[in-house]
C-alpha cells in the first residue's frame, strides 16, 4: 500500500491487520475472519461510493454493538467520507437533526429503519452489509493529515449530540501512544461492551486492529455473566468499561467465581471509579492489570493513563499525561500554577481536536491556541501525575467549602447495601448548598439510609437521601444530573 493512503486512518488499520485479525459478536457468533475483513472494508467503501458519495461527503453511521457497524465506520473512512456514528437510538432521535446540521449525504444502518426523517431528507438509506471487494482493486482514498476523518458525538450528550472534528492525524497520534502505554502486542483481543460511536470504544477498537489484534463485541451485558464467560471463550485479551460497567461486575455479576485466564488487562475510562473498586478488581483478577484512563472526545480518546505498575502508590490518580501530549494547570485568568495546587487541566498535543462543527461559539470556549480547555479540576503532583477533583459547574458549595459530585458519590458508593449513587445540590438556609442523595440499594439492603448518613463527614450537610430504582444516565453510561429529580 503506498505512502499517501497511510494518511487514511482506515487505510492504516487495514495495512496493519495480521493474520489472527477478527472481528467477533459474540452475541450470536458471527465471525468476521481475518481473510475477509479487509475485503469487507473495501467493499463497504465502494458500495458508499458507487451509491453516490464523494471523498469529504459526510454519512451517518447507526452504531450498535456488531461487527457490521464497524465495518460501516472503516469503510466510510476508507472511502475518504466523513463517518459520524451514532448510537442507533441516538439516531432515532436526533438523526434529521445531525442529517441537517452536517449536510450529510447518506444514512447506514444494519436493520433498523432510523425513522421517517430518513424520507424527508431525500438521502440515501444504505441498510445491511455490502459485498466484499478486493482491497487491490479497491485502495484507501488518499486523504490530507488533517482532512475529517469523523464527527465524534461527545460523550456527556443528553440531547442532540455535539460534534467534534477528528481528523486522520488525530487517530493516528493518539492511536499510537495509547498502545505505546498500555504495551500492546499483536495477539491483544479486546471485549468490547461499547460502540464504535462512543469515543472510548473506538480507541480500543482502533488501537487492537492497529496492533495487528482483533475485536469482540457483546451486547448481552444485561446478562454480565455471559460477557465475562465469554471473554474466555473467545480468549480476550482486554476488557475495557465506564465505571457502570465495574460496579455490575463487582456487585451483580459472578467475577468472583468465573475463571478469566486469557485477560490481561482491564481498562476503565469515563469518568472516575472508586479507589476501592479499583483494589477489589485488583484482587479478584489479580492475573489482570488495571489501567485507570482520563480522556476527552475532543483529545479524540485519552489523555493521561495510570501504569499498574504506579496504582498502589499513585491510587485516586489519573496517571500521567501520554508520551505525545502536554498538560498543564491554570487559574481562572488561564495563567499557569505551580505544582501542586489546583486549577483547570489544559491539555495540547496532535491528538487534540479542532473544535466542534458547525459550532463557534463552544469551540471558542473549550479550545485555545491549540490548547483543549478540559473544563476539569485538579492538579499535578511532583512526579508529573494528574490528580482529577471534579469538573467546572460539578462542585457545590458547603459552609464555603468546595466539595465535588464525584467525591460524594465515590464515598456514598463504598457504604455497606449501595449500589450506585448520584449526588445534587439543593439550597440550604445555613450552609448554602446541601446534598441531595439518590441511591439504588442492592437487592435485600436495609437500613441504606442509616448508613449513609453515618459514613458521611460531619461537614458534609445532607438533607436528602432517596432511594431510587434506577439512576438516569446519558448514552455512555455517565450520570444525567439534570434528569435526577425525574426519578424521585
Amino acid at each position: 500500500m503506498n505512502g499517501a493512503s497511510q494518511t487514511n486512518f482506515a487505510g492504516r488499520l487495514v495495512s496493519r491487520l495480521g493474520p489472527r485479525s477478527c472481528l467477533i459478536d459474540a452475541a450470536t457468533g458471527e465471525t468476521v475472519s481475518a481473510q475477509d475483513l479487509p475485503g469487507l472494508i473495501a467493499g463497504f467503501a465502494a458500495g458508499f461510493l458507487t451509491g453516490g458519495l464523494g471523498p469529504g461527503d459526510h454519512v451517518l453511521i447507526g452504531c450498535s454493538l456488531s461487527p457490521a457497524s464497524t465495518l460501516a465506520y472503516l469503510g466510510a473512512m476508507y472511502a475518504g467520507l466523513v463517518a459520524v456514528p451514532l448510537e442507533e437510538r441516538v439516531l432515532s432521535l436526533f438523526g434529521e437533526q445531525v442529517c441537517t446540521t452536517t449536510r450529510a449525504r447518506a444514512v447506514w444502518t444494519e436493520k433498523t429503519d432510523p425513522g421517517e426523517w430518513v424520507a424527508r431528507i431525500r438521502a440515501p438509506h444504505f441498510t445491511g452489509c455490502f459485498e466484499p471487494r478486493s482491497p487491490g482493486s479497491h485502495l484507501p482514498c488518499p486523504r490530507g493529515a488533517d482532512d475529517l476523518a469523523a464527527l465524534m458525538p461527545t460523550s456527556g450528550s443528553t440531547g442532540s449530540p455535539r460534534l467534534v472534528m477528528v481528523t486522520h492525524r488525530n487517530l493516528a497520534a493518539n492511536t499510537e501512544a495509547i498502545s505505546r502505554s498500555q504495551n500492546l502486542g499483536s495477539d491483544e483481543r479486546a471485549m468490547l461492551a461499547m460502540p464504535v460511536s462512543y469515543c472510548f470504544g473506538a480507541s480500543v477498537l482502533h488501537t487492537h486492529l492497529d496492533q495487528g489484534g482483533s475485536a469482540v463485541f457483546d451486547s448481552r451485558f444485561m446478562f454480565p455473566d455471559k460477557v465475562l464467560r465469554a471473554i474466555t471463550d473467545y480468549g480476550c485479551t482486554t476488557f475495557a468499561g465506564v465505571p457502570t460497567v465495574y460496579n455490575i461486575l463487582l456487585k451483580r455479576s459472578n467475577l468472583r467465581s468465573i475463571p478469566l485466564p486469557s485477560l490481561r488487562r482491564f481498562l476503565q475510562a469515563g469518568g472516575p471509579l472508586d479507589t476501592g473498586s479499583v483494589q477489589e478488581m485488583c484482587e479478584i483478577v489479580p492475573t489482570a492489570q488495571f489501567y485507570v484512563m482520563y480522556g476527552a472526545t475532543e483529545a479524540t480518546a485519552r489523555i493521561s493513563c495510570l501504569p499498574p505498575a504506579r496504582l498502589k502508590e499513585k491510587l485516586g490518580s489519573a496517571g500521567v499525561p501520554l508520551d505525545n501530549l502536554v498538560v498543564r494547570v491554570v487559574d481562572d485568568e488561564g495563567r499557569e500554577i505551580p505544582v501542586g495546587e489546583t486549577g483547570e487541566l489544559w491539555v495540547r498535543g496532535p491528538s487534540i481536536c479542532s473544535g466542534y462543527f458547525n459550532d463557534p461559539e463552544e469551540t471558542c470556549q473549550k479550545f485555545r491556541d491549540g490548547w483543549l480547555m478540559t473544563g476539569d479540576i485538579g492538579r499535578v503532583d511532583a512526579d508529573g501525575f494528574l490528580w482529577i477533583t471534579g469538573r467546572k459547574g460539578a462542585f457545590m458549595k458547603i459552609r464555603g467549602v468546595r466539595v465535588s459530585f464525584g467525591e460524594v458519590e465515590a464515598r456514598v458508593t463504598q457504604v455497606p447495601g449501595v449500589y450506585e449513587c448520584a449526588a445534587t445540590s439543593i439550597p440550604h438556609p445555613e450552609a448554602g448548598e446541601a446534598i441531595a442523595l439518590f441511591i439504588v440499594p442492592q437487592s435485600g439492603a436495609s437500613d441504606v439510609p442509616e448508613r449513609v448518613k453515618t459514613a458521611l463527614p460531619p461537614h458534609w450537610t445532607c438533607t436528602e437521601i432517596n432511594l431510587v430504582g434506577e439512576i438516569p444516565k446519558t448514552t455512555n453510561g455517565k450520570i444525567a444530573r439534570n434528569l435526577l429529580r425525574t426519578t424521585r
